[in-house]
């Protein structure tokens, strides 16, 4: 049995400005990188030792990643950066304020760019376009370090997070979409060899 921790990153100036990021690189807030922090705290009081981590080739993850392994006193610890991990590419919205967006093209479409798994928004992927990038690294780089006992650390995104958890926990297209990832929270799964979870906790 191993542990895998995923962490969305701590909150973002575009977070805080409601803005649609994907792939832009925008830094941490001070409230984002406080959120980092904490959960290297949480991590830390749980004990847990870490051999390796993953994160997306985004400032804000990496960062978050920086700050939490700072606080576990692991600065070096090995670390795999790839773009499999990147946030949902969101096209022709990136850098529009969510509100501005509805007005723009309509409240109702950009819920339906938003929420629905299969439907892209402009130049931009869908949920399932996200997954299709992010599950194939996952499962053949970082599932089978989980498998061999190693405890992994991944820092990614909201959306490359939740490709995850649909997977771990057997979510339907319907259910993935209702889930929200808070920032800076550590979700910690317990893994057997096999790859099945034995439990989920949230800190």
């Amino acid at each position: 049995m191993a542990l895998l921790v995923l962490v969305r990153h701590g909150q973002s100036e575009w977070n805080l400005k409601n803005i649609f990021t994907g792939w832009h690189d925008v830094d941490l807030t001070e409230n984002g990188v406080a959120e980092a922090r904490a959960a290297g705290v949480k991590l830390k009081e749980l004990g847990v030792k870490f051999d390796a981590a993953f994160t997306s080739n985004l400032l804000r993850a990496q960062k978050t990643l920086a700050l939490i392994l700072g606080e576990l006193g692991t600065p070096n610890l090995p670390t795999e950066k790839n773009l499999a991990l990147n946030e949902r590419d969101y096209g022709d919205l990136t850098g529009q304020n969510k509100a501005e967006a509805a007005a723009k093209f309509g409240a109702e479409q950009v819920e339906i760019w938003r929420r629905s798994f299969a439907v892209a928004p402009p130049g931009g992927e869908s949920l399932k376009d996200t997954a299709s990038r992010t599950l194939p690294y996952f499962d053949t780089k970082i599932m089978p370090e989980v498998q061999a006992g190693k405890n992994i650390l991944v820092s990614a995104h909201g959306n490359s997070l939740r490709s995850i958890v649909m997977e771990l926990d057997g979510l339907s297209a319907e259910e993935i979409v209702k889930l929200e990832i808070p920032t800076g929270v550590p979700l910690v799964y317990e893994i057997a060899a096999n790859g099945k979870v034995l439990a989920k906790k949230v800190l």
